[in-house]
């Protein structure tokens, strides 16, 4: 067995460098290591993200960023951030730590998540600042008019605007209930569901709350179909989707909600109307918060822009699957898969 000496510092030194290597090589950090220039080392999971051929690459080629360079290349290190390292859109932070004259260690860092989550939040609270603005700017417009004297000493006028006035409001509190459903569902996205919950029952009982003429038929292949889950949700979602069929297809109905449990352990659940149905390029896009389709159309009827945004993080909770399928013409069905409750 060989003993190393600190009177002999060069055997040392190599095999301290070769136990710093075997440690970076079992991080998931990407991590690599640059001598004059050159990428000297890479872990498993540097060259799982930049190659397997960086090894004995120059770093100007491995990293093609100018500022993330300049960085390594600097007598101090330091961090810099680059776009584009593993995927498009994709946000890294390289840091630099000087080890010698012409040594450096460097570990990359994926932000990625954290710029996204930030992002999305961004565009968010602009959306829904944008959405409430909308109706403040009508209801504001119209109060200052009804003020005028004038406007406001013709009934006829009157009544009008303080309909449009009570409508606006309306789409406010709508999108304000939403916007709080959303946060509630999202605080709790995470918690499974335990109370056992017959679908069937909850689909015929919320069927029968739509008394506008709008005719909403619940088909079922069995008499009880047990899921565990947040009734109240549940509820929610199926209200949702016959909303949309009442709202957006065919005038009068029918809206036709079935359920099918299989012999596989899942419950499908398909919400059908025979409206104009929606092109295949939004289709994508749906269950992003306040995409709608049909703007126009989606504020006449009173939409926010956030139901199938709630509908899809419902299910999600409840560890199902959703989707959404359409034919300009064919009218367009809203389906679910839950697994059943095992008994």
């Amino acid at each position: 067995m060989t003993t190393l000496s600190l009177c002999n510092p060069a055997p040392y030194e190599r095999a301290m460098a070769l136990e710093g290597v075997q440690l970076l090589e079992h991080l998931r950090t990407p991590a690599l290591t640059v001598s004059n220039g050159q990428v000297s080392f890479a872990n498993a999971a540097a060259k799982a993200l930049l190659g397997a051929h960086i090894a004995g690459q120059d770093v100007r080629i491995a990293i093609r960023d100018p500022d993330a360079v300049a960085v390594i290349m600097s007598d101090t290190g330091g961090t810099a951030n680059v776009s584009g390292l593993s995927v498009g859109g994709s946000e890294w932070e390289i840091d630099v730590f000087v080890l010698g004259n012409d040594e450096r260690l460097i570990s990359l860092y994926d932000l990625s998540v954290q710029v996204s989550v930030a992002r999305a939040h961004a565009d968010f609270v602009a959306n829904a600042s944008h959405e409430l603005r909308t109706p403040l700017a009508a209801v504001f417009g119209y109060v200052e008019t009804l003020l005028d004297t004038r406007a406001g000493g013709d009934e006829a006028t009157r009544e009008k605007f303080l309909k449009t006035i009570r409508h606006e409001a309306q789409r406010m509190q709508a999108l304000v209930e939403d916007l709080m459903s959303l946060s509630r569902i999202e605080a709790i996205k995470h918690e499974v569901p335990s109370d056992t919950v017959d679908m069937v029952v909850v689909a015929r009982e919320t069927a029968g709350e739509f008394r506008d003429g709008t005719e909403i038929r619940v088909e079922a292949n069995c008499d009880s179909a047990e899921i565990s889950g947040d009734r109240g949700q549940l509820a929610q979602v199926l209200r949702n989707l016959m909303d949309n069929g009442r709202k957006y297809g065919k005038a009068g109905g029918p809206v036709t909600v079935t359920l099918e449990a299989t012999a596989t352990g899942w419950l499908l659940v398909a919400v059908r109307d025979e409206g104009p149905g929606i092109a295949p390029e939004h289709l994508p896009r749906l269950t992003e918060r306040f995409y709608r389709a049909d703007t126009s159309r989606s504020r006449a009827a009173g939409g926010t822009g956030l139901g199938l945004s709630i509908v899809k993080h419902i299910v999600e909770r409840h560890r199902g699957r959703f989707d959404i399928a359409s034919r300009p013409g064919k009218g367009t069905t809203a389906s679910m898969m839950l697994p059943l409750r095992k008994n």
